[in-house]
């Protein structure tokens, strides 16, 4: 081959642009998805009501599926590194989470609905961590996990500002659950086209990343697992929104039709501020988890205690706790672990988490109808209580970074 026939070098640059590239197609492919699952979690605890379940059963039903939803994610994290197949797996994971949200327009008893919304956790337990690796791929080549994180995430949440938008004026216009969910099917299908085109487009992302990571060892360092303590508590505290809506439509704070658009808010908060964080993360590390921490923890006597502006306020700030849960969180593991376990690592952290945000959801579920007042105060304490373990995080990585 003569010197002019040969392919031009792949570049810094160029390897750069592809890159971002990437983390917006997987972004838009999860603005669909989002557009999917967050649409119908919306409205699953009034429609859960509908069904004659208590409180109670809402908090167990949704604490599962967290539950099965993170644990699995240890075992999808340890099989996407034995085989290095991320594709296959996030692609068998969005399958599934797609098709169990359209099927819920086909269910008439809350069993049924509770395996179904279990499902979609499940699904979404399969893609998260190969999904997540290939991200992270990204966002060393980028330079910023936080910014990569954060943009995702910005495209994720605003697909889970429409979708709740759209079932909201279904429900508006129609009244029927049923309907609302069996809509939802539209958006599934556009997710599941846009994940095979992202495979065709990009079948190595791994290749992506600059060969610049410094962590090593067969095992997870120290300041992995005290994260991953300090997580677990933020989780504990965290309430699903299934119950916040079912709070509302039980305590009449908020108009049934109002609940959906209130979630529509919330996670266009956590989309707008999670760009914004992810960046400020990148320069200023903990900091920002640990003021993000204090802040969120305000949602919980908004949302329950307050009338409709303040159950509004209430909302936004559970959307800020959201978007730190879904971007800057995983961001942070990235960089303690070493590359080779990083799937492993993602999966390890978000079962921790899982197991304790299923303990946290049954336990504010059981308060709920038992105390209000015992509710709010559990969310609050063990939100709290993160806050000096992410000070004690901080600190490590000063000291191992040798600042």
């Amino acid at each position: 081959m003569s010197p002019t026939n040969r392919a031009p070098p792949v570049t810094d640059e160029h390897q750069k642009r592809l890159a971002v590239r990437f983390v917006f197609v997987i972004g838009i492919l999860s603005f669909f998805a989002d557009f999917t699952y967050e649409g119908s979690r919306s409205i699953l605890g009034p429609y859960l009501a509908t069904l004659q379940a208590s409180g109670t059963i809402v908090g167990i039903v949704t604490g599962s599926g967290e539950l099965l939803g993170y644990g699995l994610r240890l075992v999808s994290g340890r099989w996407a590194d034995a085989t290095g197949k991320y594709w296959p797996i996030t692609i068998f994971g969005y399958v599934v989470q797609m098709a169990a949200v359209p099927a819920l327009a086909l269910s008439g008893s809350w069993p049924v609905a509770a395996a179904l919304i279990i499902l979609e956790r499940v699904g979404k337990a399969i893609r998260n961590p190969p999904r997540d690796v290939m991200l992270s791929h990204a966002g060393q080549r980028i330079g910023g996990l936080g910014w990569v994180f954060g943009l995702h995430e910005a495209l994720d949440q605003f697909g889970a500002m429409f979708g709740p938008l759209a079932v909201a004026a279904v429900l508006a216009h129609r009244g029927s659950y049923h309907l609302a969910f069996a809509v939802l099917l539209v958006p599934a299908i556009i997710n599941l086209s846009l994940v095979m085109l992202a495979r065709l487009l990009y079948p190595r992302p791994q290749d992506l990343e600059m060969r610049t990571t410094t962590v090593t060892g067969k095992g997870l360092p120290r300041v992995y697992w005290v994260y991953l303590a300090g997580a677990a508590l933020v989780a504990a505290g965290f309430a699903d929104y299934p119950l916040i809506a079912f709070h509302f439509s039980r305590a009449g704070t908020v108009p049934g039709e109002w609940i959906a658009i209130f979630y529509s808010v919330a996670m266009a908060v956590s989309g707008t501020g999670s760009l914004v964080f992810g960046r400020l993360f990148d320069r200023f590390g903990f900091a920002i988890l640990i003021a993000l921490t204090l802040l969120s923890a305000l949602f919980a006597p908004l949302v329950f205690l307050g009338g409709f502006w303040a159950a509004l306020i209430g909302a936004a700030i559970w959307g800020i706790g959201m978007g730190v849960h879904e971007s800057i969180i995983p961001a942070a593991v990235a960089p303690m672990v070493p590359q080779e376990r990083r799937a492993s690592a993602f999966g390890l952290f978000t079962a921790g988490y899982g197991v304790f945000w299923f303990a946290g959801s049954a336990a504010i579920g059981i308060l709920y109808d038992v105390s209000l007042s015992a509710t709010i105060a559990f969310c609050v304490i063990a939100e709290l209580a993160a806050i000096p373990i992410f000070v004690y995080v901080a600190h490590l990585q000063r000291r191992a970074s040798g600042t």
